[in-house]
């Protein structure tokens, strides 16, 4: 115990987030470490502040940026669109930054997008004085860096994660103390055949010694379910979930193959039930780091292996995939599909993944001969390798248009399959 440690000192939240000013830029911790209390105590300041521009990626949990009452005092420049601020953001009182996952960090450290007050959710103090940021380094760590003032939100419940996340308690302006359930988010429990089937479909890819990186949602879930008879796979991922717990508890995930972070499985964020949230507390097995290090390209490639698997709204028949929004409306956001697709085709036997169900759930064609107006590319048809549904697999690497064209309307549903064949005639077929 080191007994020159002052025990900390906690205040209100309303006292704490007084340090916000109007006019100031406020960061928000996000995903499963998003700081619910600080939030609703900032807005509960609404009538006192006006212009207080806030910016996060992913926030989870019972929170409302969308209040009609907090226009003029707030104004929601999200990162990454999500369920919590997607209203906002496609209103007159958001907007949506687009940038790759890996370079948010230089938007505070080169003072782009310069942090007045960073509100944050962390881990009670070690014996030494040091919390962690728990489930979510990501772009964290550089807003603490570089925030005027930095409030933290202390939770029992936080895991103590290993990595690049403690944070002194010296650098912390303000302490408040509040024990709360962290969001939880249950991938496997949205599983549906099809889902099912692009698991096993994408699972016939990876081979062993492959190192994993893993997007978000109900696919990369089904994956790991069928990647119990693999050996010597590694991890390093933006972000992971519950489904890699069976596979690093059998040994199928040792990282013993990797060259970068050998025995280490390495992430950026954590996002999905207690017991993940267990699981990672204190684990010297799993190290959250900056986001700017881990979806550094030239990091991930030095892996072997390299599959990276992620998601697509739509893809046209080119080869060109609309990861972020729905048409002109912003979805989710840029993230860090396009830093592990450039990194796993420059990986020594790398494997660039798009997968995506055949059609919507209204039946709708997700392989289209052109993508929606409005609707932005996050990964070019020169940066697209495999494209992956219920139907099969192709990579599309060395192929001309006419030939992605072909293999794509192969996986798309064949109740679309006419459609596209005419596409195709009258794109390509016609004299």
């Amino acid at each position: 115990m080191d007994v020159n440690m002052q025990k900390p000192t906690y205040i209100s939240a309303a006292e704490a987030v007084k340090l916000v000013r109007s006019g100031n830029r406020v960061f928000i911790h996000g995903s499963a470490a998003t700081p619910i209390f600080l939030v609703s105590a900032l807005q509960d300041r609404w009538k006192d502040l006006q212009d207080v521009e806030l910016v996060s990626i992913t926030t989870l949990g019972q929170v409302n940026f969308d209040r009609p009452e907090h226009r003029g005092s707030f104004f929601f420049n999200s990162l990454f669109v999500s369920a919590t601020t997607r209203n906002v953001a496609n209103s007159e009182h958001g907007d949506y930054v687009p940038i790759f996952l890996s370079q948010i960090p230089a938007l505070f450290r080169k003072r782009v997008l310069p942090i007045d007050v960073a509100l944050i959710q962390v881990s009670p103090p070690d014996s030494h004085g040091y919390c962690s940021l728990g489930t979510s380094v990501d772009i964290a760590l550089a807003a603490v860096e570089t925030a005027t003032y930095v409030i933290a939100q202390v939770n029992p419940l936080m895991p103590r994660t290993h990595g690049e996340g403690f944070v002194h308690t010296s650098r912390l302006n303000a302490m408040v103390w509040q024990q709360a359930e962290l969001p939880e988010m249950d991938y496997a429990s949205g599983a549906d055949p099809i889902m099912e089937k692009i698991g096993k479909n994408i699972a016939g890819l990876i081979e062993d010694g492959a190192t994993l990186q893993l997007g978000i949602g109900g696919i990369p879930d089904q994956v790991l379910k069928n990647l119990t008879g693999h050996k010597n796979l590694g991890l390093h991922t933006e972000m992971f979930s519950d489904g890699v717990i069976p596979l690093i508890e059998k040994g199928v995930i040792n990282n013993r193959l990797k060259k970068i972070h050998a025995g280490l499985s390495v992430t950026a964020f954590l996002v999905g039930t207690r017991r993940l949230y267990d699981f990672v507390h204190d684990n010297p097995s799993i190290g959250v780091m900056d986001i700017s290090y881990v979806n550094d390209t030239s990091i991930i490639r030095q892996n072997p292996k390299v599959t990276a698997i992620n998601s697509a709204i739509e893809i046209d028949l080119t080869g060109q995939v609309c990861a972020d929004s729905i048409g002109s409306f912003q979805y989710s956001g840029i993230g860090g599909q396009m830093d592990f697709i450039q990194g796993a085709a420059l990986s020594n036997g790398g494997k660039p993944i798009i997968a995506l169900p055949s059609q919507t759930n209204k039946g709708i064609s997700r392989i289209v001969p052109y993508l929606k107006q409005g609707a932005g590319v996050v990964t070019t048809r020169g940066h697209i390798h495999w494209v992956v549904t219920e139907y099969g697999a192709v990579d599309l690497f060395g192929k001309s248009l006419k030939q992605r064209a072909k293999a794509l309307i192969d996986l798309a549903h064949p109740n679309h399959r006419e459609a596209l064949d005419r596409a195709y005639f009258d794109r390509f077929a016609k004299a």
